[in-house]
């Protein structure tokens, strides 16, 4: 599995962070779009629903050993309107992600920070997000 797999997989096994993100939780896709990721948005009102996406950054080396990165993970939160889920969402996010060993090369995942507030225009929703910074043999 990927980083980011391994990453959703994680998230994905806590309950009450999937009460809240009914939407799901994406990887390995460029965008939230109704067309990468149908699940995304309801089927009804066709409106986006509380979701997430993982995206990772561009690796940097980090000694001392010969193959160790530090691979930056930025989590994007979604939902339609207010940041009444959002937030709540982002919390537990930290508390399953941070200072954790998530994945098999992985030593470390540390918190960097939340971006709160924050709006998708091309998708005309709120949205929040933060960054984590994986520490990992690769």
């Amino acid at each position: 599995m990927s980083l980011s797999d391994d990453i959703k997989a994680a998230l994905e096994d806590n309950d009450d962070l999937m009460e809240l993100l009914i939407g799901g939780i994406f990887a390995e896709v460029e965008e939230i779009s109704k067309q990468n990721t149908p699940g995304a948005f309801d089927a009804t009102t066709k409106e986006i629903q509380p979701c997430a996406l993982i995206k990772l950054g561009v690796e940097t080396k980090a000694g001392p050993y010969a193959r160790s990165v530090r691979t930056p993970v930025r989590i994007y939160v979604y939902q339609r309107q207010g940041y009444d889920i959002i937030y709540p969402a982002m919390d537990l996010m930290f508390d399953v992600l941070n200072d954790a060993k998530i994945g098999e090369r992985v030593w470390n995942i540390e918190f960097s920070n939340d971006i709160k507030g924050q709006r998708d225009q091309a998708l005309d929703c709120a949205l929040g997000s933060q960054i984590y910074t994986a520490i990992r043999h690769r």
